[in-house]
């Protein structure tokens, strides 16, 4: 998978936007008891440990969602639920996560929890009001060997035009922006790893995001290409 230096510097300013607020509130903290003293002490610690336990909140999902931990085939099903919903706590949007889910044989998939966790981000910016994120079992079809799907439900919960073509890449690279890297790379890593992502907003303030693995598409791909294109795939893959 090759990432275009634009993906990379929106990628950036996408994690640098997310995480100025609480890095800035840590800041603020400190210059409080440097400025006032002892009478703000206690407010001005509670800021700093609240910021500062946000700021890691996100970047433990960001670590699996980007990174290359979130590549490993041994990724933890517990611990990957547990993070994602940490990473929503201080939000106003709820998460529903069986533990059931996805089914141990899809989960064990590489990748397949790391498309996920990109989906819920995706699932998160289109919630803007807040809302409910449902995860839910696809089950297997003539189609596909099964999935997982991630339902927004909340007001105005859709994907626009332009985070449309980004998941489906039939827009250019230049015409992504901060509000479309996200839906863009969701779909690049579903590609990835081989895995078909698919949508349906057709009721109203809803939006379901489908991932299933496929059947023969999947053992096609694999041997049509050679073994210096797989490595090179998995070197270009972000790496955090």
């Amino acid at each position: 998978m090759q990432i275009d230096m634009r993906i990379m510097e929106l990628l950036a300013s996408k994690l640098c936007h997310d995480l100025v607020s609480p890095v800035s509130a840590i800041n603020n903290g400190v210059e409080l008891i440097e400025d006032i003293g002892g009478s703000v002490v206690e407010e001005a610690m509670k800021l700093i440990g609240d910021s500062g336990a946000k700021a890691a909140r996100r970047l433990k999902m960001y670590r699996l969602a980007y990174g290359r931990a979130g590549s490993e085939e041994n990724l933890g099903l517990k611990d990957v639920r547990q993070v994602a919903s940490q990473y929503l706590s201080d939000t106003k949007i709820t998460i529903v996560w069986p533990d059931d889910l996805p089914d141990p044989a899809l989960g064990s998939n590489r990748g397949f929890l790391k498309v996920i966790l990109n989906l819920i981000i995706l699932a998160e910016e289109v919630l803007a009001y807040g809302g409910v994120i449902t995860l839910s079992n696809i089950r297997p079809s003539d189609e596909n060997k099964g999935g997982c799907r991630v339902e927004a439900v909340g007001r105005n919960a859709s994907l626009n035009k332009a985070m449309q073509g980004a998941v489906e890449a039939t827009v250019s690279i230049e015409e992504l922006s901060a509000r479309t890297i996200q839906a863009y790379v969701t779909g690049r890593f579903a590609e990835h790893f081989r895995y078909k992502l698919s949508f349906d907003q057709s009721i109203p303030d809803r939006l379901d995001l489908s991932l299933s693995l496929g059947y023969v598409a999947v053992e096609v791909d694999l041997e049509a290409k050679t073994e210096q294109e797989i490595v090179s795939e998995s070197v270009s893959e972000i790496s955090l």
